[in-house]
C-alpha cells in the first residue's frame, strides 16, 4: 500500500524544509512562482495531489507541505479518524482555540518566504482547506503572500456563535491582514458550500466585514433540490465534491481560484 500510495506522488519532487528545529517534508511540482498548497483532513488525497497538478499546470510551482495523514491515501473512514486523533489533542495547531494563530503558522510563513526565494516572480500565493482553509489568511502577514485562498475554512472547531465566526488567527494578525488589504490592496478569495456545517456563513460574514470588497466569497449552492445536485452536506469545493465538468459551479470556482492565482503572480507581457 505505501508503494502504491507513494506512486500517485511520483510526478512530485520530495524534499523537505527545516524552520525553527520543525523540519517537515514538502512535494512540489512545476516551474514558476510557487504556491503553498495546504492539504485537509486526511491529508495530501489523490484529489489534493489533483489540484496541485492544476496549480503547476498554469505555470506555477506547486508547493505541498506534509503536515498530517500519510501522503497518496485515499480518504476513508479509516484515514480520518487516524488523522483526526493526534491534530484534536496538537498545540501545534489549536484546532479548538479562538482568536489565536496556531504557532504551526510561523512554519508555513517561513515556508513561505523560502518558496519566494526559491521561485522567483512578485511573491507566492497559498491555498488551505477544510482544517487548514483559514491557514491562509493567518499566513498572509507574511509580505511575500500576494494571493491566499481560503477553501471552506473550519477552523475553530466548536458551534457556539464565537467559534462559527471566529476566523483563526489573533487580533494582532487580523489588524496586520487588514493594514494589507487598506495599503497593498490585498485581496483574499474564499470558497465554500451554502450548507456546509464545517465552515458556516458566519465565518464568511466576518471576513466581509473586517475586509470589505478586499474578500471575494463564492459560496455555491447546496441547498435542498439545489440544480447541480450538490449534496446538501458538500463540503470540499475543490477535491472530494469537485465536478469539473464545464460550466458547473465547482468547475467554475476552480477556474476562478486558478486564474486569481495566476494573476497576481505571473508578471503580465
Amino acid at each position: 500500500m505505501a508503494t502504491q500510495q507513494h506512486d500517485q506522488l511520483a510526478d512530485f519532487t520530495r524534499g523537505s524544509f527545516s524552520f525553527a528545529g520543525k523540519d517537515r517534508t514538502v512535494l512540489r511540482l512545476g516551474e514558476g512562482p510557487g504556491v503553498v498548497v495546504m492539504a485537509e483532513v486526511p491529508g495530501i488525497t489523490p484529489r489534493v495531489a489533483d489540484f496541485a497538478r492544476r496549480v503547476a499546470d498554469r505555470g506555477l510551482t506547486a508547493v505541498v507541505p506534509h503536515l498530517f495523514g500519510t501522503p497518496g491515501a485515499p480518504p476513508g473512514a479509516g484515514t480520518y479518524l487516524r488523522t483526526l486523533g493526534p491534530l484534536c489533542v496538537s498545540r501545534e495547531f489549536a484546532m479548538f482555540a479562538k482568536r489565536t494563530t496556531p504557532p504551526a503558522i510561523d512554519w508555513l510563513r517561513a515556508l513561505c518566504r523560502d518558496t519566494h526565494e526559491r521561485c522567483g516572480g512578485p511573491g507566492v500565493g497559498a491555498v488551505g482547506m477544510c482544517f487548514t482553509g483559514g491557514f491562509a489568511l493567518a499566513m498572509a502577514t507574511e509580505p511575500a503572500l500576494l494571493a491566499p485562498v481560503l477553501s471552506q475554512p473550519s477552523l475553530p472547531v466548536g458551534r457556539s456563535a464565537a467559534a462559527r465566526a471566529d476566523l483563526g488567527l489573533s487580533d494582532d494578525d487580523l489588524r496586520v491582514v487588514r493594514e494589507r488589504a487598506d495599503e497593498e490592496d490585498l485581496c483574499v478569495l474564499g470558497l465554500r458550500f451554502t450548507g456546509d456545517p464545517l465552515s458556516p456563513p458566519e465565518r464568511f460574514e466576518t471576513l466581509r466585514r473586517e475586509l470589505g470588497d478586499n474578500f471575494v466569497g463564492v459560496e455555491l449552492d447546496s441547498s435542498s433540490g439545489n440544480p447541480h445536485g450538490h449534496a446538501s452536506r458538500a463540503h470540499s469545493v475543490l477535491t472530494e465534491d469537485l465536478d469539473d465538468r464545464p460550466g458547473t459551479p465547482t468547475h467554475d470556482a476552480l477556474e476562478q481560484v486558478l486564474v486569481f492565482l495566476t494573476d497576481r503572480l505571473l508578471p503580465t507581457t
